[in-house]
């Protein structure tokens, strides 16, 4: 089920990190970077253009789209297998430890022979590493932190986002057989949890088979794990595990609260059933003494038997929802289409794929009242961003201002937080803007003490309105830094700085349970998608996710507020 441009994405971003670790030149490493990103946002299926509307494709340019060209044509580009033929797989393995890099990964294969994870841990523990220039006890802690999350992201888990593109087209396929009375993906996806083990659908239909039968004939199927009358487990192309149960339509509702867990929770619940006399399970409610059905056919009417309010299941952790429902303290969660407009969003000025007008009439048909756009300030120098260009596109902004559905537009800007909590342009320069988002990009090594008092400072900022990112963390790929974040929650509650809860799907940053911390100390957040190209723009629909895993409801969020509330917050600071 993957797309021909994730597939051509892969290809081409491994293509530039074999240029990289060959020591090729940095900018044509970097062009193909570029292409690779162009390619992943495209909205157009790359296998459905010829060699011009590639080229029309933002960095695409004729050897790149030959390339693509031929991959789609052989399944194969001849570039990258020569390149690996030169690269030990060993090294490219050693590559995708996050923090390592091509450079570092070169550098262990030429001087010690390292080509693989264990070689690489045998010599961390015999600290033959400290010898090396660049390297030292501190590389090796990160390299032993970056080994502990790859080990983790391999454990069969995919992103939240993966996971969703095959649940919605299997349950939209299944929808179509008939006697479907009902279909939907339940288990940690209907929860959105970050990543997914296995996606688990359901139907409700009196006759199994058809369903069955339809899922293990799918082009996708790779793999039949197992096959019965009541549940039949599948591995795609892509090597996920889909798991299909198929229900009598009498027992939906507990069948459905069932398979959508936890784990946790589903003990909870039952617990709260024997405690009157009741039993729980996938079939239905049932009496623990006759037997006799209770209910079953909708979860509204499970829960509320059990003296319950419905419980979103993005709160089904065993978190407190079970204790705060019977109290019916229950928040009134935050909902896609609470959210007013994005804060945080990049046009091809610096790293996005879509030029400005693309991106705000696409922002307009998704029908916010506002939009800011906010691209790189100058001290991400690959941006190549200039103050001239800033203003220019301020005027562009202002002219655009309103023509689409009166959506109100922002002008803002995404700084860098310098290693010292220094920020890209002077305040007097900063006081222009609608608002700044204030991220870290490098430096992620730092101290502690260094990292906390570097976000510290660029909360105290009177201009920065939400610190981008906040732990910078890229889930499987990159760790999170190792910064007091208590002490930094605690200084944007006091400055009045939003945290923001970035929802791309390889960041979703900040997570639930930081979220859950910083909601204590009073913070305000602000949902954004940090769009580089119109098809990241209903990224959104996991920051919502998550933000409603940290249980945040509309009053906590402020780009859920009316546009006359929210410039009020970014007046309060400086803006």
């Amino acid at each position: 089920m993957a797309r021909a441009n994730d597939q051509v994405e892969a290809l081409l971003q491994e293509y530039a990190d074999l240029i990289a670790i060959r020591g090729g030149e940095a900018f044509k490493a970097r062009a193909y970077e570029k292409a690779a990103r162009a390619v992943g946002g495209c909205p157009q299926d790359v296998s459905t253009l010829d060699a011009k509307a590639l080229r029309e494709i933002p960095h695409v340019g004729k050897s790149v789209a030959d390339k693509i060209l031929e991959y789609l044509r052989t399944g194969r580009m001849s570039v990258v297998d020569e390149a690996r033929a030169v690269v030990p797989a060993g090294v490219r393995e050693l590559i995708a430890i996050p923090g390592l890099g091509p450079h570092k990964a070169m550098t262990l294969y030429e001087e010690l022979g390292i080509s693989s994870v264990d070689q690489l841990l045998d010599a961390i523990h015999q600290e033959r590493l400290r010898d090396l220039k660049g390297f030292g006890e501190r590389t090796e802690e990160n390299i032993l932190h970056g080994i502990s999350v790859l080990q983790k992201a391999g454990e069969g888990r995919i992103l939240v986002s993966a996971a969703m593109d095959i649940a919605e087209q299997l349950v939209a396929e299944l929808s179509e057989i008939p006697g479907c009375v009902r279909c939907t993906y339940a288990g940690s996806l209907r929860r959105m949890r970050e990543t997914i083990g296995d996606v688990d659908i359901l139907v409700a239909a009196r006759r199994s088979a058809p369903f069955m039968d339809a899922l293990t004939a799918l082009p996708s199927t790779a793999e039949v794990i197992a096959g019965g009358e009541k549940k039949t487990s599948i591995r795609t192309a892509t090597g996920l595990q889909v798991d299909l149960r198929v229900l009598p339509p009498a027992s939906w509702g507990a069948g459905l609260q069932y398979f959508t867990g936890s784990k946790a929770h589903n003990i909870r619940t039952r617990a709260l059933a024997v405690r009157q006399g009741l039993k729980l399970s996938e079939y239905g409610l049932f009496d623990a003494e006759s037997g006799a059905s209770v209910t079953s056919a909708t979860e509204e009417e499970i829960y509320a038997r059990l003296g319950l309010p419905w419980i979103p299941p993005t709160l089904r952790e065993d978190r407190g929802e079970i204790a705060a429902g019977l109290r019916g303290e229950l928040p009134d969660l935050l909902d896609e289409k609470d959210i007013r407009g994005d804060l945080h969003t990049h046009t091809d000025l610096t790293d996005g794929l879509a030029p400005l007008e693309d991106m705000v009439a696409a922002a307009a048909a998704r029908g916010y009242a506002y939009y800011a756009v906010t691209d790189h300030a100058p001290n991400l120098y690959m941006q190549r961003m200039t103050s001239e260009k800033i203003l220019a596109q301020r005027e562009a902004v202002r002219a655009l201002d309103g023509a689409h559905h009166k959506m109100r537009l922002l002008h803002g800007t995404e700084l860098n937080i310098g290693p010292d909590g220094t920020l890209d342009w002077p305040d007097e320069f900063l006081a222009d803007f609608d608002l700044c988002v204030a991220s870290i990009h490098s430096h992620f090594d730092q101290s502690r003490q260094e990292l906390t008092r570097r976000l510290i400072r660029a909360c105290e900022n009177p201009y920065v309105a939400v610190i981008g990112h906040p732990t910078t963390r890229r889930i499987g790929k990159r760790p999170r830094i190792d910064a007091d974040f208590d002490a930094v929650f605690e200084a944007c509650a006091r400055t009045g700085t939003a945290l923001e809860i970035n929802a791309h799907p390889e960041r979703l940053d900040l997570c639930d349970e930081d979220i859950l911390s910083a909601k204590r100390y009073g913070v305000k957040f602000a949902v954004n998608s940090d769009a580089h190209s119109t098809t990241h723009l209903p990224y959104m629909r996991y920051g919502v996710g998550t933000a409603q895993r940290g249980w945040l409801t509309k009053d906590d969020v402020i780009n859920a507020w009316p546009l006359t509330k929210l410039r009020k917050f970014l007046r309060g600071k400086g803006a």
